[in-house]
Order: structure tokens, then sequence, then C-alpha cells
């Protein structure tokens, strides 16, 4: 049975998720942070900081993921209840990074520290610990392809102190949350409401006080469609037909304003790009014939960004891999430059060290054999008549800092995503990062999803609009327009980074103080 210190850190990580979407309740995760500092600060042994950092995290995680397992719904290769044990296994690893940063700041704290006097932690821990996140969740973004999913800075998405994304980052804003759960236990008691009214009005003014969105009446106009066709009947025949015609209903007509139609996610299901060596990939339609039919939907000024599948070919002829891709298209029918996906799903969109895992029944998760491979990074399409647009495909968006080709700065950027495998909990946990990006970047977002949540997002990561999940349906509105480029567009992470030694200046300084 687990004692009740890791009881406590078990319930504290459980309850911490209620902070993020789509509960949103952040004042409860700053409870949580805060339960999880003082069993740290309480610890006896480094090895018993890690393992309460470990629990808590185990429990963070699982409820927070919980969505992966729906994924495991829509293949054959393997059963879905794996899929909870998937769930599990990633927690166990991702635990690994709270739990540092929880041992980094006990070891700070202890050489200090002469015992446990019964007090709560001191300013200086609470900084340490601040800046021991800002590192360890950085980490957990980078290290092993990285998975920064649900940072702890996106619960102050309904806040004012999320425009700090803007100035400092995702990470850094991670850090301010820490640091607000650990002042409800160092500041003197009789000054607690004060703390608590400053956060309660962050809370409630956040719109009063940023300046309003408003459209250019002589700027183009998005057209962002949703038509809620999901992963069940994919491996069927008419499958296709039925995903492009709903696509094409819900593109609209030619209207006085020029229009960028965008559409999800890998939902051309036909090949779009000519010169093939092997045409038996196109035996279900040929390109020209499915390019014209999304051409005819546009007007003279209009153009489509649309996703689907590149194959790459080898000099054999030989297929060697698939790109997750979009395309620009105008209205002749002609395929602009093209976006490959660079940082692929493991498990989902390939199989890692597949030769040893495939003899043992894993497969991927999207279906086909032949893996995707990587498209080069952020890079910024050229859209006549729209400026420049950059791409993010589905997941790519949840990576602070790895958005946007810094030496080609987008006029906006495009993130079709395939949310239908997210269950109920991934997409609007999904949408909220994508706004932090907005803010960080200080760049509008347009959100294409095949079952929803859909969104055009202005570039201080407020939704202007959006399609609520499991419905069909299109946002045309003016295209926002871009912030000039922000301290983080300039910086990237390295403000977290100076943000965390900033932090570990201050407990040293507090520190010697104390003595």
């Amino acid at each position: 049975m687990l004692s009740r210190p890791l009881l406590v850190a078990l319930i504290a990580g459980l309850v911490s998720v209620t902070g993020f979407a789509p509960l949103n309740l952040w004042p409860i995760t700053l409870v949580a942070v805060a339960v999880l500092l003082w069993l740290s600060w309480t610890a006896p042994t480094l090895k018993a900081v890690l393992l309460r950092g470990w629990v808590f995290g185990v429990g963070h995680f699982t409820v927070g993921n919980n969505w992966i397992q729906h994924a495991f719904d829509y293949q054959d290769k393997m059963p879905p209840a794996l899929g909870y044990f998937a769930v599990v296994l990633l927690a166990l690893y991702l635990a690994v990074y709270p739990a540092f940063a929880m041992g980094l700041a006990w070891r700070f704290a202890r050489a200090v520290r002469r015992r446990d006097d019964g007090t709560g932690p001191d300013l200086a821990f609470v900084l340490a610990a601040a800046g021991s996140w800002i590192v360890t969740e950085y980490l957990r973004g980078v290290l092993f392809t990285g998975y920064p999913w649900n940072p702890l800075g996106v619960i102050w998405l309904p806040t004012l102190m999320a425009q700090l994304a803007a100035w400092v980052g995702t990470y850094a804003l991670s850090g301010v949350a820490v640091l607000a759960a650990g002042l409800f236990l160092t500041v003197p008691r009789k000054h607690i409401w004060l703390l608590t009214v400053v956060l309660t009005v962050l809370a409630t003014a956040p719109a009063g006080l940023m300046p309003p969105s408003t459209p250019d009446p002589a700027a183009p106009h998005v057209r962002v469609v949703q038509p809620n066709i999901g992963q069940e009947g994919v491996g069927d025949p008419d499958y296709p037909e039925r995903v492009l015609v709903k696509l094409l209903d819900w593109s609209g007509r030619q209207g006085e304003a020029p229009r960028l139609i965008v559409w999800p996610e890998g939902t051309v299901n036909y090949y779009v790009e000519d010169g093939y060596p092997d045409t038996r990939f196109y035996g279900r339609a040929d390109p020209l014939w499915v390019r014209t039919r999304i051409a005819a939907k546009l007007g003279p000024r209009d153009a489509a960004l649309i996703g689907g599948t590149a194959l790459f070919f080898g000099n054999n002829g030989r297929v060697n891999g698939a790109g997750n891709s979009v395309w620009s298209i105008d209205p002749a029918g002609t395929l602009g430059q093209r976006y490959d996906k660079a940082h692929l799903v493991p498990y989902g969109e390939y199989l890692p060290m597949r030769t040893l895992l495939a003899p043992l029944g894993l497969a991927r998760l999207v279906m086909g054999e032949v893996d995707f491979v990587p498209g080069p990074g952020p890079r910024s399409i050229e859209i006549p008549g729209f400026g420049k647009a950059g791409i993010q495909i589905c997941y790519e968006i949840i990576f602070s800092g790895q958005v946007v080709d810094r030496r080609n700065r987008p006029d906006f950027i495009f993130n079709p995503s395939n949310d239908a495998w997210f269950g109920k909990w991934g997409p609007p946990q999904h949408l909220a990062q994508a706004r932090l990006r907005a803010i960080e970047e200080g760049l509008p977002i347009l959100r294409s999803t095949p079952t929803g949540i859909s969104a055009v997002i202005d570039a201080r990561g407020r939704v202007l609009e959006s399609i609520p999940h499991g419905q069909e349906g299109a946002i045309e509105l003016a295209l926002p327009r871009p912030l000039p480029p922000t301290l983080f567009a300039r910086f990237g992470n390295w403000l977290a980074f100076l943000v965390a030694g900033t932090l570990y200046l201050f407990a040293i300084a507090f520190r010697r103080w104390g003595r």
C-alpha cells in the first residue's frame, strides 16, 4: 500500500488535471501543485522526494492523456484495451520530469536547512522549484522526440496571465504557475487574501485589458471547413469520395472578397500530385480530375490549402516513404508549394524500431504499411493574395518555439489536424495549446479539423469563432492580422532559460539573506 505522503501525492496529481481544458478549473491545479511543493519540502531524503514527485506525475499524466486510448479504437491490428496500458506506460515515463524538478529544488533547499521544524516551504525553495520546473518541462518537450502536451502554463489561458507567453514563452509561464502555487505557502496568512484578489482579477478581467480584435474590412477572407467525418469507415471503398463531397459542399461559393479555403489534415484521400513512377497508385482517381473538382470551388482570386498524402519513391521506382502533407492550390487546379509534416508521432505515423517491434504484433495507429517520413521543418509558403502561411500539421503545434521559420516569418499559421483520434478531452486541450502558440508568436492561427474543434484564433490567442466538437460546418471571417514579432518570436526558448536562471539567482539571494 502507498504511504500517506504518496497517497496524497497521487490524489494531488489526479486532481491537478482539472485546470486544463475542458474543465479549466485552474485554481484547483494551483492547490494541487502547492500540495506537491509541501510534500517535496517535507521529504526526509532525496529518494523520498523523487518518489513523491514521480507518483504525482503518474496521476497527473494518466488523467491528462486519457484521450490517447481513443486512438486505439480505430485500428484492427492491436486490441483497443491496449490503449489503457499505453496511457499508463506513457505516464510512468513522463512522471520522471516533475520528479526531477522537485528533486533539484529539494537538493537546493537541503543545502541550507538544518532540519524540518514543521514550517512550510521558504521562498528560496519555491523559487528553485519554479526554475527547475521550467528546465524539466522544456526537456520533456525535446528529449526522445519530445512530448510537451499540456504544459502547466496552459492553465493560465482563461486569465490575462497567459499574455506573458508573448514575452517569455510557455515553459516560463509554467514556472509562474509553480511560483504562484508556492506563494500561497510562503506569504503570511494575513496577506493571502491579497494574493487571492490579484489572481481573481487576472481571471475575471482579461477581455477589457486587451485591445479588441478589429478585422480589416478590406482583408481577404478565410473559410475553415469542418466536415464532421471521423475515422469510422476509413477502409470503406466509398470513403474518399464521401469525404471529398462533404468538403466541397462546405467550401461555399465565391464572394466579393478573395477567400482562402482551408481543409483538415489528410482529408483528401486521393493522390493529387502528378508524375509518380508507379501509376497503379492512381487507380482510384486521376490527380488532375481531383484537383479540377477542388478548383471549381475557387473564384479567380481564391486559393485553398488541402491536406493529403504524398508518396516518395526510391531509384528502383518503389515507394520508400510517405509524407503527411499540405498543398496550396489555385483556381486553375495547379498545386503550389508543399509542406511535409516534420514532427511525426511515434507509434502513430511511424513505428520506431520496426524490425524489432513489428514481429511482436505492434503496429502504428495510422492505417498503411509504409511509414511516414519527416519533412525539413518549419517553413513559410507564399500564397498570392493572402501572404505567407506557416504550416504546422496537427501535433506539431504543441512544440513551443518550433512552429515558425524565423528567417521567413509568416503572416499566419495554418494548423490542419485530425482530432477525431483524440476522444473528448483531446480536442479542447489541443485548441488551448494552439492558442498559446498564437500568443507566443503574435500570429493568428487557422485550425481545421474533421470533427472539431475548428477555430480562427487571433494573434493574442483569442478564439474569434469556432465549430464545436462533433458538428459539421464552416467559418468564414476576415483573415486576422499578425502583430509585430513578439519578444518570444525573436528569441524563442532562450527566454525560458533566462527566467529559470533568474529564479535561481533570486533563490540564492533569499537563501543568503535568510542566513
